[in-house]
């Protein structure tokens, strides 16, 4: 009811969401409703964004069914409140039915083959939908993964599954960069780095067996710090993953790095993985200045020699510092064709950055025969309110989770204030 208040308020004041028909690229029988100002969003020409539901609470990731309804995982997990289902009754545009269940927190959330898949910081359950897309066993959902480790640091369990009936579940280090004392300035690399055992990876499973633990599973690939953001390529069959880089170049080694080379180093990585992959981590990172990989000063780096020639090379660097907390590969037609295919990416935005901080945009990398065929660019931005962002505590938005609609609009969390847009184009 407030969201319908606050609406009628600003229709009052001549500030009524404009509309826009559809071009050849959707449905020509509905309309793009767009918030003034496009609710606060830098978007291309043509396209136009709504906040179609706010004050969630820490949305994550998102799954949208083909029925319009949306699915947030919402990482608080107060009881009953793990995840929020949206609907829009009356056709408005916002989603004013919102319903919660759950009580475990977590990031991963998706849909697929008639289950909803979510994941806590330790566990990934399922429940079976109807044919409305509707969960029937709310408070019974079925345990597909249990055991995980979970060491309050990187422990997201993001999810992504594929067409064979796997689940790909990330299980990041509980570590800055495998020292002998975590993020101690000049500290040693442990040889061997332990923690890549049961973590700093993807760990495939099957998405349909009940109670899987790490015997159950396989270590599909390693060296991945962590990883927040993946999704599965349907037109390389690959699993494609951002992973966030690693931290204090400069703060804890200050002899081979300036502060400047901290700000910028090492880069935020897009990697196409196969089952065995390894890239590297912690023993490299990716420079993406010189576009090296080059080996971490707890290893016997000085900021100028390489290493990881058997690491695999990420197909994209970004920028570092930046958090990618969100991958979708867009399929959809209502997007321009240069979209066809390509992939989004939130940049949460950085934390640990010492002169002014990065990221708070979705950016868009062009595909063509699954990988990347051209510059990456700054799609959406704006999320964070402030035009040059010194603190993530000043961010009003911060972008997490990505979603495609049944008409291939757009979505897109925010984990600040728990605010979801739609972001759809009309010429």
């Amino acid at each position: 009811m407030k969201t319908k208040v606050i609406f009628l308020g600003l229709s009052l004041l001549g500030l009524m969401s404009e509309s826009f028909a559809i071009g050849k690229s959707g449905d020509s029988s509905r309309h793009v409703v767009a918030d003034p100002g496009n609710a606060g969003l830098k978007l291309p020409a043509g396209f136009h964004a709504q906040a179609i539901a706010e004050n969630l609470g820490g949305a994550r990731h998102i799954a949208v069914t083909p029925k319009g309804d949306i699915y947030v995982k919402i990482q608080s997990g107060k009881p009953g409140k793990a995840i929020a289902v949206l609907h829009d009754s009356d056709g408005d545009g916002k989603m004013d039915d919102i319903k919660t269940f759950g009580t475990y927190r977590g990031t991963g959330i998706a849909i697929k083959d008639g289950y909803l898949y979510a994941s806590s910081d330790e566990e990934v359950f399922r429940y079976k939908l109807n044919d409305q897309y509707q969960v029937q066993n709310q408070d019974q959902p079925e345990k597909i993964i249990t055991g995980l480790i979970n060491r309050h640091q990187h422990e997201s369990k993001s999810i992504a599954l594929d067409n064979s009936g796997n689940i790909y579940v990330n299980i990041g280090a509980y570590s800055n960069s495998c020292q002998e004392k975590d993020r101690a300035k000049g500290a040693k690399g442990i040889q061997g780095c332990p923690i890549r055992d049961s973590a700093a990876g993807i760990w495939q499973f099957r998405a349909d067996k009940a109670n899987q633990t790490y015997g159950d599973g396989t270590r599909y690939a390693s060296g991945l710090r962590n990883v927040v953001g993946l999704d599965w390529n349907t037109e390389s069959n690959h699993l494609f993953v951002m992973q966030h880089g690693r931290d204090g170049l400069y703060d804890m080694f200050p002899e081979y790095y300036s502060l400047q080379q901290g700000n910028e180093l090492p880069a935020e990585c897009m990697y196409k993985l196969n089952k065995g992959d390894d890239a590297g981590w912690p023993y490299i990172y990716y420079d993406g200045l010189q576009n090296k990989k080059m080996l971490a000063p707890e290893y016997g780096g000085d900021g100028k020699k390489t290493g990881g020639e058997n690491a695999i090379d990420p197909v994209v660097a970004f920028p570092a510092h930046m958090a990618p907390n969100g991958l979708l590969f867009y399929t959809g037609n209502q997007f321009p064709e240069k979209y066809k295919n390509g992939a989004f990416v939130a940049f949460h935005g950085s934390w640990n950055r010492q002169k002014g901080q990065k990221g708070y945009f979705v950016a868009f990398v062009p595909f063509k025969n699954g990988m990347p065929s051209g510059k990456w660019e700054i799609f959406a931005d704006g999320f964070a309110g402030v035009p040059d962002i010194q603190s993530p505590g000043q961010a009003q938005h911060r972008p997490c989770g990505l979603a495609q609609g049944p008409d291939g609009s757009l979505y897109v969390t925010d984990d600040v204030k728990g605010t979801v847009y739609k972001i759809s184009y009309s010429k």
